[in-house]
């Protein structure tokens, strides 16, 4: 692959790499360091792809080693309450309910959600991309709509 089509391909992709990470990290700044590692690793490995067609779920899965690296890191290093709430700004048109829903649900839930429904991968692909077997994911993706069912449900009972 040459490095203007991988450049062309990433670029393709940048509104899908940011709605991933932002869906595992929630903030804008992770997010972005996120992609950029991810897009770094990438390019330095991109001599290692085998087949040029999987180039996507290739780099969403760096994407998401990336972001759950992150997430390991941050742990061992708390950040200030009013550090880790930027990013956090409502979207228009952004369901609260959902969105609160959405960011209760346990990582193994929540990333085959947004990679099957919100992204568009059939249960193939995001078993390849998480490393999963296909039943794995499909039992994961009944799991959470069942958890994000009833805590949209246990919201409607409280109003």
């Amino acid at each position: 692959m040459s490095d203007q089509e991988f450049t062309m391909r990433v670029r393709s992709m940048e509104r899908k790499l940011y709605r991933i990470a932002h869906a595992i990290l929630w903030s804008d700044a992770d997010c972005a360091d996120a992609i950029q590692e991810a897009v770094f690793k990438g390019w330095m490995k991109k001599s290692g792809l085998r087949d040029e067609r999987y180039f996507e779920t290739w780099l969403v899965r760096i994407l998401i080693n990336e972001c759950r690296s992150l997430i390991r890191r941050q742990r061992f290093s708390p950040l200030p309450l009013d550090a880790a709430v930027v990013g956090r700004g409502e979207e228009p048109g952004v369901d609260l309910a959902l969105r609160t829903a959405l960011i209760s649900l346990p990582e193994k839930y929540r990333t085959p959600l947004l990679l099957h429904h919100l992204e568009g991968y059939d249960l193939r692909e995001t078993a390849q991309i998480l490393k999963l077997t296909p039943q794995l994911v499909k039992s994961r993706l009944h799991q959470a709509r069942k958890l994000l069912q009833r805590r949209l449900n246990a919201g409607d009972e409280s109003e």
